[in-house]
């Protein structure tokens, strides 16, 4: 695991002198140093400069990057883990490859001398991959299928420069930081910015399963993979089942794959509980995991996580998170670079935090739910469903003609513009935080002129387009996949774990096991109301009966009892301060009626307020002042409180 950044230069090496490029691509490399404090390495040549900070796992004493092949012709700096690098290896040596070092990286170098671009789709793994071939002049960004590491690239006049996060794209000097205004709308939309976009203008996301290539001063970024299509699965439920349960069996084995120690984070739920069993079943060691709790117990999921750790004899390690963990929040807006408005990344911070004390890896059961259909957004409202059964087509058409009509904020209006809609548009209503409407009303008359408050709902309808042949549970469970999983959840674990300087592996999201799931038909996951129909019997051979019955409960956070508590003045005190209203995003008078029903108990606004917050935190670090490495002298925490100490 490491952070990579780099650049290349259009001029090709006419420009600056070699000691001034690496003194660029190091300064790009140190603002990632939590990324890797184990070790650096570069590579600096005419035109070009790779960079790396290094996480010591695999080969820890030669395993350094960049590293060549033979003739010095191929260079490659890498972030993730290639976990069938050792058949790729033994395959390679056959055709005739000699290898210097043990280590995955230089499986890289010589899958590509072997196969070209087609390497990339040999690769089993979490990667962001910058390789070099000098012979042909010519610089491959590659990201894994799922997204689970990230990598960023931005264009100027001199140079293409990227990175494992925005901040070495920032400290290479080359894009001036400006918010992207409709990458704001998006945000305020999904708790995320745009798949291919950022927050700054000019600033773009490799998109997950592809790969950008740059030669002769121009670039394309293309799929290498894309998610199947085609449920072909033929056999019986209890054929799903077994096959199911070797692969995960598999899956999780082959990410244990480690020289340093490791872990997992376990939750009261299925999905890490099958990781943390099947971690036990191939460790002749207990397990260490590692489990997050709050003190109100709606949203404590300790209980729940320390019966599963008994259940499997672990060495488990708890902590619970309490209003004071927000001292931590200028702390998140560094890491993230962008707005991030999953409060979530609260506990994913603690609990990595909490396992950084006492592993270097920590395995994680993200991806179970968009691959085998865990969410409640699968199902109909019974509202919902008793409009459609009762109103039919002429009820939605009467709803879109009505809904415009109630005031914002009356009851019936959200409802009535959500059964206005078709199956994709209520989607995309059902999964954003502030809908087309309520954005139109939130930006100020100046801003709104800016922005289209409709495209971020368009943008994600129409993604529904590329899965259209499947039925409509497939749709929504492959749209999860390629948005929310990448852009929310993977970003959030990726941010907080490798702000610890640790590494987080998600063997729920390997290629064999999201293969398999693509190919099992949607009433194999959904099954009568049920979820996970066909993960949950795998589950069973894994967890106790009392851990499969346990209600769904996701990693929620109490955030609305702290808004209303001894945070309310904090919170309010950021969002309605002299700077905020001056900014001209955003219409004083609405953001003071969320902040009113919020506080009288009337309606429920606090994730929305949430996503206010961390924009106006992101907007002092990143945009008030010049950006730099370390938080300029004039910025203060939000809140005064002390950090609460781990055990």
């Amino acid at each position: 695991m490491c952070g990579i950044a780099g650049f290349v230069e259009r001029d090709g090496g006419a420009g600056p002198s070699r000691e001034q490029r690496a003194v660029l691509v190091q300064a790009m490399c140190d603002v990632i140093r939590h990324r890797g404090p184990d070790d650096e390495g570069f590579y600096v040549h005419d035109g070009v400069a790779l960079g790396m900070r290094r996480l010591s796992i695999i080969d820890v004493a030669t395993g350094h990057q960049p590293i060549t092949n033979e003739d010095g012709t191929i260079w490659v700096v890498f972030n993730g883990e290639i976990y069938n690098y050792r058949e790729l290896r033994s395959a390679l040596e056959r055709l005739g490859h000699r290898f210097r070092t043990a280590t995955d990286t230089e499986t890289i170098v010589h899958a590509y001398e072997e196969w070209g671009e087609a390497a990339f789709t040999h690769l089993r793994g979490m990667f962001g991959i910058a390789l070099w071939d000098a012979r042909a002049r010519k610089l491959l960004l590659v990201r894994d299928r799922a997204g689970i590491k990230p990598l960023f690239y931005a264009e100027s006049a001199r140079r293409l420069v990227f990175g494992s996060e925005i901040k070495s794209i920032l400290a290479s000097g080359e894009v001036a930081p400006q918010l992207e205004p409709q990458a704001l709308d998006h945000y305020l939309s999904f708790l995320y910015t745009p798949r291919t976009g950022s927050i700054f203008k000019g600033i773009h996301k490799l998109p997950p399963g592809h790969l950008l290539s740059w030669s002769a001063d121009q670039y394309e970024v293309r799929p290498y993979w894309t998610l199947p299509k085609d449920e072909t699965f033929q056999g019986t439920d209890q054929d799903a089942v077994q096959t199911l349960r070797s692969v995960l069996a598999d899956a999780v084995s082959s990410h244990m794959v480690s020289d340093v120690p490791i872990g997992a984070f376990l939750s009261g739920g299925i999905d890490s509980g099958v990781v943390v069993g099947l971690m036990a079943e191939a460790s002749p060691r207990p397990v260490k995991t590692f489990s997050i709790g709050f003190d109100e117990p709606d949203f404590d999921e300790l209980a729940a996580a320390r019966r599963t750790a008994e259940h499997f004899g672990t060495d488990h390690h708890e902590f619970v998170v309490r209003p004071d963990a927000l001292s931590i929040l200028d702390s998140l807006v560094d890491h993230f670079d962008e707005p991030f408005g999953d409060v979530s990344a609260i506990p994913t911070w603690y609990v990595s935090q909490l396992a950084a004390q006492h592993v270097k890896v920590a395995l994680s059961g993200d991806g179970g739910d968009e691959l085998f259909g865990g969410y409640d957004r699968y199902f109909a409202h019974p509202r919902v469903e008793a409009f459609d059964r009762w109103t039919g087509r002429l009820g939605r058409r009467l709803a879109g003609a009505a809904w415009r009509w109630v005031p914002h904020g009356q009851r019936g209006r959200n409802f009535l513009r959500h059964v206005a809609q078709d199956p994709r548009g209520r989607y995309a209503d059902a999964v954003a935080y502030f809908q087309p409407d309520e954005k139109a009303a939130l930006f100020s008359t100046t801003f709104r002129r800016t922005v289209d408050t409709g495209s971020a709902a368009s943008a994600l309808a129409s993604r529904f387009e590329a899965f259209a042949g499947l039925d409509w549970h497939s749709q929504m469970m492959r749209v999860d996949f390629e948005t929310y999983l990448p852009e929310d959840v993977l970003t959030k674990v990726d941010r907080m774990s490798m702000a610890h300087s640790l590494e987080s592996r998600v063997p729920l999201l390997d290629q064999a096991v999201v293969q398999f799931a693509a190919s099992l038909p949607s009433h194999m996951k959904i099954r009568h109301g049920e979820r996970k129909h066909v993960f949950k019997r795998a589950a069973s051979t894994i967890l106790p009966a009392e851990v499969l019955a346990r209600r769904k409960q996701g990693f929620a956070v109490p955030i609305g009892l702290w808004f209303r508590g001894r945070l309310r003045d904090a919170f309010a005190g950021t969002l309605q301060s002299d700077r905020a209203r001056q900014r001209g995003y955003f219409d004083a008078t609405y953001v003071d009626r969320l902040i009113a029903e919020q506080v009288s108990g009337k309606r429920e606004h606090s994730l929305r307020l949430w996503q206010l917050l961390v924009f106006e935190l992101w907007h002092q670090r990143y945009l008030d002042q010049a950006w730099s490495q370390q938080p300029g002298p004039a910025r203060r925490p939000l809140f005064q409180t002390e950090a609460p100490a781990l055990p």
